[in-house]
Order: structure tokens, then sequence, then C-alpha cells
């Protein structure tokens, strides 16, 4: 893909999640990679994985419906443990994390929208939660030392990037030697037609920018991860189908997780 292709779709993206994290609200859009409703809506939230105890524990704001999973499920989180979470948007996942791995433990949420960093550093205070560190920076280009995270976490955002070879790069360069990858995301099942691949509301909503189970493994490979592990939600459908009405997206991809650890033994 051309950079100049790139830069347009970073630019729409960045445009578009500005603007939800202005308007405070989960989505307020016609399509994306959201739960419609999430906070008043628990059936919701449920179908993505959230508990109730979960969606109550975080600052009021944080969640903003943007996410097509839950990563803390599969991420086993241990306290003192450091997390890294991709495209952290208003906190949601980092505060959830900061609970986990607790005082002597931290979560660093990066995000390359500054509206985004504002509104979760406003929730980190609203919230008085002290082990969260907010990043304004791109998930291909972390602004994060090496070798320092024992975790990364991410929720429906790596689809977005317009080169995840450098993304999961990225995330093998900050993870420490058998560092965990804990993802929630969205893969491709079938064929993506073109015209829906050129269309930049279907990149920022989560659709034209999926990537399939092989070609993720393949990356993931690449990157310098091993205990490859993706599983796809059969049923993700059922929500996938509302953020495109009729554009029949439910029938190209569904949410998935995907683990794998970074190569290596613990020091």
């Amino acid at each position: 893909m051309p950079s100049s292709k790139k830069n347009q779709i970073r630019k729409h993206i960045r445009d578009r999640y500005a603007g939800i994290a202005k308007s405070g609200g989960s989505c307020g859009c016609a399509s994306g990679c959201c739960q419609p409703d999430s906070l008043l809506n628990p059936g919701a939230s449920a179908q993505i994985g959230y508990s109730k105890e979960e969606l109550a524990a975080v600052p009021e704001g944080a969640n903003l419906g943007l996410g097509c999973g839950n990563p803390q499920a599969i991420a086993a989180l241990q306290p003192g443990e450091t997390v890294v979470d991709l495209g952290c948007g208003g906190g949601f996942d980092c505060f959830l994390a900061a609970r986990r791995v607790g005082k002597k433990g931290r979560a660093i949420g990066v995000d390359m929208t500054p509206e985004m960093i504002h509104k979760a550093r406003e929730n980190a205070a609203k919230g008085k939660i002290k082990n969260v560190d907010f990043r304004l920076g791109e998930i291909e280009h972390l602004p994060v030392a090496d070798g320092i995270a024992d975790v990364i976490l991410s929720n429906c955002v790596i689809n977005l990037s317009p080169d995840k070879p450098q993304v999961f790069a990225e995330a093998a360069r900050v993870l420490k030697s058998g560092g965990r990858l804990a993802i929630s995301d969205v893969v491709a099942i079938a064929p993506i037609p073109a015209k829906v691949k050129k269309n930049l509301q279907a990149h920022s909503g989560c659709i034209a920018g999926s990537a399939t189970v092989p070609e993720t493994e393949k990356m993931l490979k690449k990157a310098g991860f091993s205990h490859i592990r993706i599983r796809v939600n059969a049923q993700s459908h059922l929500f996938i189908k509302d953020w495109f009405p009729g554009s029949g997206a439910e029938r190209h991809v569904r949410s998935a997780t995907i683990e794998a650890i970074k190569k290596g033994s613990r020091p």
C-alpha cells in the first residue's frame, strides 16, 4: 500500500475517533467497531465478554463502546505486571488491567488521537487511579522502551492499522522474553469486496483493514511470536451486522481472540 494511502487512512481514523472522544459517547455513528449504547445495555456488553462488575469498576465515561471482545479474559494478568494497551481510547481496558496488576504493577495506554489521551487522563484523575500512564503515539511506533512489558492488550484496534507487520514488530520489541499478547480484534473470514476496501468509513469501522487468520499467524511468526492461538467467535455476526446495517459486513468478518508468546524465556 502506498504511503500516501496509509496516511490518508490514518488521518481519517484519527479524525473519526477524535469526534467520538469529543462526543463522549459510544460511537455516535452508523458504523464502527463498537457496541452502541453498551453502557446502557448490559446485555450488549456481556455479548462481547464484559461482566457487570467490570463495567461498574471503571470511571464513568471510560467505556466508549469501541470494543469487539474482552482481552482481559485471556490475559491472565498477575499482580506486579506491566501491561501496554495498544489503542487505549478512553482508558477502559487500561483501568481494568490496572485493577488486576495492583499497586506494584502498571498499565500503559497508547493512542494516536490526542482527544482520546486527554479523555483517558481525565478519567484516571476522576477515578483517582494512579498506576496508569497514557501516552500519545502510534501503535506502529510505540513510545515505550524495549523489553518492559509483561503483557500487551488491544481491543479492536490493530485491524485499523495500515501497517500490521510493524505493529506486531513493535509489540515484540516492548515485550519481555516470554511476554504475552492478549488481543481481541476482527479477522476476515471471506474476501472483502474491493469497493469496501476503498471505503474509508469501512476502514475506521473495523471492516476494510481486517486480515485473515493465516495472514495474522504469518505476521506474528515473522515478528518473533510462538504459541499462536487465534479463536474466531462464530456468534459475533450477531453484533457485527449492526456496524454497517444492510452492508453484509457480517459475511466477511468475525471477532476473534489472538494469543501469542514472545519467543525466549523469562530472565
